[in-house]
């Protein structure tokens, strides 16, 4: 059996994908055998799936990606944005197998948040990889932004409960509202391709110095709905800030994008992902997202 992290491990079972943990090496030595691979060690950041090094038979080194088995086209939404922006803004994907969950993608070097940048410095490559990605894609086949707004109200309301409440009714209150102006606010016409989970861990340093995202979701919705998980991001910082909304305007400023849009997705992200970290007992950032959240929330009713 594979050396499965943590955090992916309780994701799975949290997903139901007990099977799937259950077939990984099955998984695992099938694919090696078909792609001609040569596996290497597991990489232990991940928390979607299962991420080792691989090299290809002509020695190219690769990353193999096993992704949770679960509801839904996970896969098949990561691959569509790995094939419309591979090598301008995200990782190179080299194949998929869409039935079996798996991708093939070049191999890149560390991440940013393994580089000590300053946040300011970090904001700024970050907009500008997601920035790359955005493009029309009417007919990608992805979900829209108001799905997006939709699931999150659901999430976020059924989590909180399951949880046990651990924010105060008017944080959830403020995110739902959020979340209700942004389903609202969705045009068809106006959505580009984004990728959905914009940050530091996501971006990882390629040859030439640059660097590519990795792990897209995959959205067609507003461009401000990437630069919303940058507010998400960093809750110490928010925490701390005179005013907190001081990151959404320059994030607006840099893009050209629409402050009170990105203001609210980040209200959105930062309470469903505060509520999923908790769930699966990701502390203390957990705990500093829904902080943030809170004091915001408070700040929005006084």
């Amino acid at each position: 059996m594979p050396d499965v992290p943590e955090v992916v491990r309780r994701k799975a079972v949290a997903a139901g994908a007990q099977d799937w943990l259950d077939r990984l090496p099955e998984l695992i030595a099938s694919l090696e055998r078909d792609w001609e691979l040569r596996l290497g060690a597991v990489y232990q950041g991940g928390t979607e799936a299962l991420v080792l090094a691989a090299d290809l038979s002509d020695g190219t080194p690769a990353v193999l990606k096993l992704l949770i088995r679960r509801p839904g086209d996970h896969a098949r939404h990561e691959a569509t944005v790995l094939r419309l922006a591979g090598g301008s803004g995200c990782a190179r994907l080299l194949r998929a197998d869409l039935g079996r969950s798996a991708l093939l993608l070049e191999r890149l070097g560390p991440a940013l948040s393994d580089l000590a940048v300053p946040l300011p410095q970090r904001l700024a490559v970050l907009t500008d990889l997601a920035a790359q990605v955005w493009r029309p894609a009417p007919d990608a086949g992805l979900p829209t932004g108001r799905r997006k707004a939709r699931w999150l109200a659901e999430f976020i309301a059924a989590t909180w409960e399951r949880t046990g409440r651990p924010c105060p009714e008017r944080t959830v209150a403020h995110a739902l509202d959020c979340c209700a102006r942004r389903a609202a606010a969705h045009d068809d016409e106006r959505a580009v391709l984004v990728h959905g989970d914009v940050h530091q861990w996501n971006a990882l340093r390629a040859p030439d110095g640059t660097f590519r995202l990795i792990d897209p979701d995959g959205l067609l919705a507003e461009a401000e709905y990437d630069l919303g998980v940058l507010m998400r991001e960093d809750p110490e910082d928010l925490l701390s800030a005179a005013d907190p909304r001081e990151r959404s305007r320059w994030l607006a400023r840099r893009t050209g994008r629409d402050e009170q849009a990105i203001w609210e997705w980040g209200n959105a992200e930062r309470v469903s992902t505060g509520l999923l970290l908790t769930e699966i007992g990701l502390e203390p950032v957990a705990g500093d997202m829904l902080a943030a959240a809170t004091r915001i929330a408070a700040d929005a009713s006084a």
